[in-house]
């Protein structure tokens, strides 16, 4: 968490019980603030008085006075209270007891809960409007996002449709919303004015904490599994890149001119303070995307290099500049030239088109997730890989390899596979989904305990069977059709309720009425 004027970061520690103050001029420690048990997300007013701390092991909202680096008061929330949000004018603290599965409302004049509302399944974070009028809830156990009317604190609204939503950040003009999905590995976008969700954009393992730029041109995420920021053009609602950080970041925050982020690495225990002078920070050797230059006494520029080569100027303010990308290899000094000289602003790397030649395996289940590893060429800093409409995890990537999360599907079927670099999109590969199968009839349903007894398994999406058992032993047995496989009851103890399985390309599904009888004897 940043103070509003920037000059200050706080960190909680809760691993210490503390909150760390940093110096952001000096990046030294300035203080540390004895809290309760396990210290959550922070808030701080937009005066920059107070700063307001959920104190997760304790069950409660402390309040920082930012002038003293003290706690002045503590209240008493709901159950491992995580997420914390202000209102705009200091009046409201909103806090996400993950716990109880409510927000608590506190009156900060008084210092008491003077609300609670009931939410979905384990809520982690809250985010209140830029004009205070809402506050959106993710819950990541209920996989919605709730929705609560500041002005009456009732929901007015549940958004379905996420996954494991953790996170929502609104942008500065308050028309969008991007929610971190922790099972999902993606970021939903969500349109404020009908609360729907509009997008979903793959990102890195497990995002946790997400943030926007001050002047909404950007996203940031931090993937706690994956070890990386990610960044995301609001304007195209498309992943640009990802920044490198320490080991298990889960909290972001953006300087007020936009010109660095601050990750907390939870893992690591440590803070990594990353420029963002150039966005993106990598692109394709071809050139001609659009990039962002930030900084400082950068109008009126009469180039933009990148190495030797020369940018076109799109817009040119005092500081911001956007320019088309030119053409180039390696990595390249970025420079900027005004009246005043010529300043270097960042290091660009040029990455060469990807190419993908086999996917292995090249099928799986639609019903769960699989794993599968793509091999080809310049496919290192991979940004997105989707097979079909449906975005994969990226668990590893090398220059020649990436081993890939799927995630389970509602459409089987045969989809292309496209694998996207700061280099470019690398398409040509199909994977098949298979459906999950059904069993919904076997006849007949008693056989001998001796075995040999033929029975036919009638269903759907049985063509391809690659196991028949009752009761965990293999029997033989022959597809006749997509709706039909014939096999032989093997030998098995007297029973009722023997559970007959198949199982196929696309899964297994039961049959549980089979009855193993004794034969007739003298």
């Amino acid at each position: 968490m940043l103070s509003p004027d920037g000059t200050r970061a706080y960190v909680a520690c809760s691993s210490s019980n503390t909150l760390v103050v940093i110096d952001t001029a000096t990046e030294g420690v300035l203080a540390t603030i004895p809290t309760g048990a396990g210290p959550a997300f922070l808030a701080i007013a937009h005066d920059g008085a107070h700063l307001y701390a959920a104190v997760s092991g304790d069950g409660l909202l402390s309040v920082i006075d930012t002038a003293t680096n003290t706690v002045t008061a503590s209240v008493a929330v709901g159950g491992s209270p995580i997420g914390v949000t202000v209102t705009p004018d200091g009046a409201h603290v909103y806090v996400a007891n993950n716990g109880s599965d409510t927000v608590s409302v506190i009156d900060t004049a008084t210092t008491t809960v003077i609300s609670t509302i009931p939410v979905g399944g384990s809520p982690i974070g809250v985010t209140v409007t830029p004009d205070g009028t809402h506050v959106y809830v993710g819950n990541s156990d209920g996989n919605t996002i709730s929705v609560i009317d500041t002005a009456t604190n009732t929901i007015t609204a549940t958004i379905p449709g996420a996954g494991g939503p953790a996170v929502v950040a609104i942008t500065p003009d308050g028309t969008r919303g991007y929610a971190s999905n922790l099972s999902g590995n993606t970021i939903s976008v969500i349109d404020t004015a009908t609360n729907t969700i509009t997008a979903s954009i793959p990102v890195g393992i497990e995002p946790r904490f997400v943030t926007t730029s001050q002047n909404g041109a950007h996203v940031y995420v931090a993937n706690n599994g994956s070890n990386t920021a990610s960044v995301i053009d609001t304007a195209t609602n498309t992943l640009t890149g990802n920044l490198s950080t320490g080991q298990g970041p889960t909290g972001v925050a953006v300087a007020p001119d936009d010109s660095t982020l601050y990750v907390t690495n939870t893992d690591a225990g440590t803070l990594s303070i990353i420029p963002l002078t150039l966005i993106p920070q990598a692109g394709s050797t071809a050139g001609g995307a659009t990039a962002t230059i930030n900084g400082h006494n950068l109008a009126n520029a009469s180039a933009v290099r990148f190495g030797a080569a020369a940018a076109t100027i799109l817009t040119n303010t005092a500081t911001s500049i956007t320019v088309v990308i030119p053409a180039g290899a390696g990595a390249v000094p970025v420079t900027v030239t005004t009246p005043g000289g010529t300043g270097f602003l960042g290091d660009f790397i040029y990455f060469p088109p990807p190419q993908i030649n086999d996917v292995n395996p090249a099928e799986g289940p639609s019903i769960l997730g699989n794993t599968a590893v793509i091999s080809g060429f310049n496919l290192a800093g991979a940004i997105a890989v989707s097979f079909g409409p449906n975005p994969a995890t990226i668990q590893s990537a090398t220059d020649t390899q990436l081993t890939l999360a799927l995630a389970p599907t509602r459409n089987p079927g045969t989809v292309p596979v496209t694998v996207t670099t700061p280099g470019g999109t690398a398409a040509g590969l199909f994977y098949t989904y298979w459906p999950e199968p059904t069993v919904t009839n076997v006849t007949p349903n008693t056989g001998s305990t001796k075995g040999g007894t033929p029975v036919t398994l009638t269903g759907t999406d049985l063509a391809t069977t690659q196991q028949v058992t009752f009761q965990n032993v293999s029997a033989d047995f022959c597809v006749i059709s997509d709706t039909q496989v014939t096999t032989v009851a093997p030998q098995q103890s007297p029973g009722q309720n023997i559970t007959v399985s198949v199982t196929t390309a696309g899964g297994s599904n039961s049959w549980n009425a089979f009855t193993y009888q004794q034969p007739p004897a003298l």
